[in-house]
C-alpha cells in the first residue's frame, strides 16, 4: 500500500512536464537564468543572456579606461557655469593644453586632497600655458564656496544632472553608486592624450600629469 501511495504522488509531476515542454527554446534559454538568479539571490552572469551585451567596465583600480571619450578622440563640446555663474565652453581653451578633471562633489576629504594637490602646482600648469578644470555635479555657489575656502586659482564647473559626464561616459564606482573621478589631459588640439582614473588615490597622478602637459 505505502508503494502504491507514492506512485500517486509522483503522477501530477509527470503531468506537468508536457507544459514546461510546450515553451519555445528561445523562451527557456532567456527563463533560466532569470529563476536561477531570483532563487539563489544572485545577479546572473552577463554571459549567460546571449542578446544583452556586457556594459564596459573599467579596470580594478588605476590606470586608463575605455568610455565614450578615450585616448586619441576629441571629446564633445560642451557649456557649463563656473563657480562665478558665467558660462564656460570647452571650445574656448582650444589652443593651449587642458587637464579637465571629473570629481564626485565638493567638501568630501578625497576631492579636497584632489583640489589642493592642483592648487599647489597650478603655477606649474600655467607656466606650462595649461589651463586646469574641474567638473562635478554640485552647482555654482556651492563651487564658489568650495574655491574660497581652500583658495582654488582654476576654473570649477558645475554640471547639474551629470550631462556631460554621462556624455563623456566617465564610469561610475562603488556599483554605480558614487560619480567617478577621472581626469583628461587634451593638447593644443582638443585631442585626448591622457586619461587617468583612481578613486582612492585623487592626488598620485598631478606629476605624472604635469609631466605630460610640459611635453606636449
Amino acid at each position: 500500500m505505502a508503494f502504491a501511495a507514492s506512485t500517486a504522488c509522483c503522477k501530477p509531476s509527470v503531468l506537468l512536464a508536457p507544459r514546461a515542454s510546450s515553451l519555445s527554446s528561445s523562451q527557456a534559454r532567456l527563463c533560466r537564468p532569470s529563476t536561477s538568479a531570483a532563487f539563489h539571490g544572485l545577479r546572473a552572469p552577463a554571459s549567460a543572456f546571449a542578446l544583452t551585451p556586457a556594459p564596459r567596465r573599467r579596470a580594478a583600480s588605476t590606470g586608463i579606461v575605455c568610455g565614450k571619450v578615450s585616448k586619441g578622440s576629441v571629446p564633445p563640446n560642451f557649456t557649463l557655469k563656473d563657480q562665478d555663474g558665467k558660462t564656460v565652453s570647452l571650445s574656448k581653451f582650444k589652443g593651449k593644453p587642458v587637464v579637465l578633471y571629473f570629481y564626485p562633489a565638493d567638501e568630501t576629504p578625497g576631492c579636497t586632497k584632489q583640489a589642493c594637490a592642483f592648487r599647489d602646482s597650478y603655477e606649474k600648469y600655467k607656466k606650462a600655458g595649461a589651463e586646469v578644470i574641474g567638473i562635478s555635479g554640485d552647482d555654482a555657489a556651492s563651487h564658489k564656496a568650495f574655491a574660497k575656502k581652500y583658495r582654488l586659482p582654476f576654473t570649477l564647473l558645475s554640471d547639474e544632472g551629470n550631462k556631460v559626464r554621462k556624455e563623456w561616459g566617465v564610469p561610475s564606482d562603488l556599483f554605480g553608486t558614487l560619480p567617478g573621478r577621472q581626469t583628461y589631459v587634451l593638447d593644443k588640439k582638443g585631442v585626448v592624450q591622457y586619461i587617468y582614473n583612481n578613486q582612492f588615490q585623487p592626488e598620485k597622478h598631478i606629476g605624472e600629469t604635469l609631466k605630460i602637459i610640459q611635453n606636449l
